[in-house]
């Protein structure tokens, strides 16, 4: 394990469907052991790039019990829990703990955007509802609200909030009484610069032990990070998680394609993923 407790390197992983567009358990499983096999410290279940909007709640629960139940040794397991319906945050919050997360994933709520009182309220509920810790999601590009860093370390004194994803680059920075973790790629480097946590990472995927050279070898970080941008461009080539999807079935990981309203990479997509995963020598040119 890391330093940090739940990880520093924590892959937000997909969710496999088949070829009916129904979960498929098996590959999720099997990507589960490939990414920490490749270096991730654990594991972000039904998020954004797991596309938890189109998970019944069911299939969502499903999979965090899933993923717990079969969680390499060592490694951690980070439940998506989050909704703009305070009700459902909490009971899904709840569950999770109970099907043994080690801490959950909770959205700044999105859509009706409450005020500093509402949040601070959403927040008090859901961590009331855990004895785990609670991993603020500041991603503004898609829930139209930004946590600002002031706002954050506000939320930060309520009990078991203790670290955030931060998916606002703009935002990048220290926050007080939260641990920090990079929301996007192509900020990780930087993350570990500032002395934060790590990062929940859709790269990783793909290129698990360049990223754990970048925390084992700081000297290299910069290098390697830039020898990685190509892939972190392809991979926002379009909506996450539709090039990971297509660069994973490119390497032999059956995920199979995204649920509407998304779709499969389109022939220029599924290019730009092929050149960047062959510039890696991780597919023959």
């Amino acid at each position: 394990m890391s330093e940090t407790a739940l990880g520093t390197i924590l892959t937000a992983m997909v969710t496999p469907f088949g070829a009916d567009a129904s979960v498929d358990e098996s590959a999720f499983t099997a990507l589960q052991h490939h990414v920490v096999e490749q270096g991730s410290d654990g594991v972000v279940v039904c998020a954004t790039t797991g596309e938890a909007p189109t998970l019944s709640n069911e299939e969502h629960l499903r999979l965090i019990e899933l993923a717990c139940a079969e969680r390499p040794p060592g490694s951690t397991v980070i439940a998506s829990t989050g909704s703009n319906n305070t009700r459902q945050a909490c009971a899904m919050t709840e569950r999770a703990t109970e099907l043994g997360a080690d801490a959950v994933l909770s959205v700044n709520p999105y859509y009706n955007r409450p005020n500093r009182r509402g949040l601070l309220r959403h927040y008090s509920e859901i961590s009331r509802a855990t004895d785990r810790p609670v991993v603020l999601y500041n991603v503004p590009k898609r829930t139209g609200y930004d946590l600002t860093n002031e706002m954050l370390a506000e939320l930060a004194q309520i009990e078991r909030v203790d670290y955030v994803k931060q998916a606002n680059n703009a935002n990048l920075a220290p926050v007080d009484g939260l641990g920090v973790y990079a929301g996007n790629d192509d900020v990780f480097a930087a993350t570990l610069d500032m002395g934060g946590c790590g990062g929940i990472l859709v790269a990783s995927h793909l290129v698990g032990p360049w990223m754990r050279r970048m925390v084992e070898e700081p000297a290299r970080r910069g290098e390697l990070d830039e020898t990685l941008r190509p892939l972190y461009a392809a991979l926002a080539a379009t909506t996450n998680p539709i090039p990971v999807k297509a660069a994973l079935n490119l390497l032999g990981h059956p995920v199979g394609r995204p649920r509407l309203p998304l779709v499969e990479a389109d022939v220029e997509e599924t290019a730009q993923v092929r050149a960047a995963l062959t510039g890696l020598g991780l597919l023959d040119g």
